[in-house]
């Protein structure tokens, strides 16, 4: 069987764990593929919520092997502690592969992070300030340490002694900070790297050889697509590609070898952190959406800014990544709602925007144009069906296919495993 990828198409925090760990269960692998622990996953089961934000969420599933892929930059401690937690609450984590060509976020990258934030004054991206930046750019520049490092002492202390001098260096003279302490970091990373020395392997292989097999795959992205460092609205992305190329990049699969790329979409938007969002509402509408969707960041607690479904942003991200099926979450949070908005184009003064532009000053002042639909006025969340959906929040969804050009597959209307739809099922 080929691979199938889960990606977000927003601003990311869509509901792509969910999706992933219901759909664990029919496939032999989950593979995570980019990102690191700035993203948050929340899976709610009847063992509890898990916020997984290293971990592959299909680790709540028996029998399914979960690989890290190279394409993540791993911060060893939030990685350990995510597998103590998982292990005290009686998930077993023995089917964990963590690749060994994965980047390390060390101690120094988010004090750069911090401090570099800082020396952007009111041009500040809204980063988590948890070094994946940094760590990223280290690993372009050929200045990262890798999981592979981790399994020989003499060259993790060699690599290490010479990237803490530099990085120190920078930390002191040109941002004024305090220097990281070598010492203790070569302690703490010797010690946690024979801990996880089991889990470690050349994870590219395992993929190809499960592919061979005939098994299935899912890939699961974390962000979404319109915080992509090449087509999201730079520079108010994340340092790695969350769409389907991406995916394939980080997780060692090759594009030939993708059957399905299954786009997961909020039933409207939200975004955390800074940069343009021309849906964005400030009103009593846009805090009834927060407080109805719980629209709080599952990694900072950070409250996420809220709007009107953006059809101009939402299809870009469809076309460039090829989305063949699409997963609507959180549609119940529309429950409230008479009428809906969605946004089918920008107007900037004069010029009518279908797309969204390089040039992040185009959008300055542009005002969205909206498509408004009649609200269903309904509770959906005992819904298990599609045919169990109201006719007008069939319709709504309907207006999404259009604008997305691909069918919908499965709807959410709930938190819990048992409310999401599988239009298929």
């Amino acid at each position: 069987m080929p691979a199938t990828v889960i990606m977000g198409g927003q601003w990311g925090d869509e509901g792509k764990g969910k999706l992933t760990d219901a759909l664990a269960p029919s496939a032999a692998m989950v593979v995570r593929a980019n990102g690191g622990s700035n993203a948050g996953h929340t899976v709610k089961t009847d063992q509890g919520t898990f916020k997984l934000h290293l971990v592959p969420s299909g680790i709540l599933s028996n029998d399914v092997l979960c690989v890290i892929g190279a394409g993540v930059v791993i911060e060893l401690g939030t990685l350990i502690g995510e597998l103590d937690d998982l292990h005290n609450r009686g998930i077993d984590t023995s089917n964990l592969r963590i690749s060994d060509r994965a980047h390390l976020v060390l101690p120094y990258h988010p004090e750069i992070d911090k401090l570099d934030e800082a020396r952007r004054e009111s041009d500040q991206i809204g980063t988590t300030l948890r070094g994946n930046g940094p760590a990223y750019a280290d690993k372009v520049s050929r200045h990262g340490i890798r999981v592979c490092d981790l399994l020989d002492p003499s060259i993790l202390r060699r690599k290490l002694a010479i990237e803490v001098d530099s990085k120190n260096e920078l930390i002191t003279k040109r941002y004024g900070g305090e220097p990281i302490d070598y010492d203790s970091m070569y302690r703490d990373l010797s010690a946690w790297g024979q801990r996880l020395a089991p889990f470690i392997t050349p994870t590219e292989v395992l993929v190809q050889d499960t592919l061979e097999a005939g098994k299935h795959v899912l890939i699961e992205c974390a962000q979404g697509a319109m915080l992509d460092i090449d087509y999201g609205t730079y520079p108010y992305v994340t340092s790695s590609s969350p769409t389907a190329a991406g995916a394939c990049q980080g997780a060692g699969v090759a594009p030939t070898q993708v059957d399905s790329v299954i786009g997961v979409y909020k039933a409207y938007t939200t975004r955390v952190g800074a940069g343009p969002m021309p849906t964005e509402l400030h009103d009593e509408t846009g805090e009834k959406i927060r407080q109805r969707g719980n629209e709080y960041g599952t990694t900072t607690g950070r409250p996420r800014r809220t709007g009107w479904f953006d059809g101009v942003a939402s299809r870009q991200s469809s076309r460039l990544n090829g989305v063949t099926e699409l997963n609507v979450t959180l549609l119940d949070v529309l429950d409230a709602f008479a009428d809906i908005n969605i946004c089918t184009a920008y107007q900037a003064g004069t010029e009518r925007l279908t797309h969204v532009p390089a040039s992040l000053e185009r959008l300055e002042g542009a005002e969205p144009v909206w498509e408004t639909l009649p609200g269903w006025s309904q509770d959906i969340t005992g819904a298990r069906t599609y045919d169990d959906l109201p006719e007008k929040a069939v319709a709504y969804l309907d207006v999404l296919e259009r604008h997305l050009g691909a069918p919908v597959r499965y709807v959410g209307v709930g938190p819990a495993r048992e409310q999401l739809i599988d239009r298929k099922a």
